[in-house]
């Protein structure tokens, strides 16, 4: 009895469900291709860069920026929670 169960249920699980004109897909889309699309290449790692990204004075001129602005929206932010 447990053997027909099984088989009834892994039977189930190899029927295309998709397929099914009730269940599958609508009418309006287009067939499904032939081949299958190749996978991505997602283990290809890109070429090094030759060139450096940010200079270390560009760098430290980036950061100073952003701590100013940083302590500008703090100053801000503080002086509207005394407004409230």
């Amino acid at each position: 009895m447990l053997a027909v169960l099984a088989a009834c249920l892994l039977g189930g699980c190899s029927l295309p469900v998709a397929d099914l004109p009730v269940v599958g897909l609508p009418a309006s889309t287009p067939p499904r291709p032939e081949t299958p699309a190749a996978y991505l290449p997602v283990h290809d790692i890109p070429a090094p860069r030759n060139d450096t990204l940010l200079s270390p004075d560009e760098q430290a001129r980036i950061e100073k920026d952003l701590a100013a602005a940083r302590d500008r929206q703090i100053g801000q932010s503080a002086a509207d929670r005394r407004n409230d």
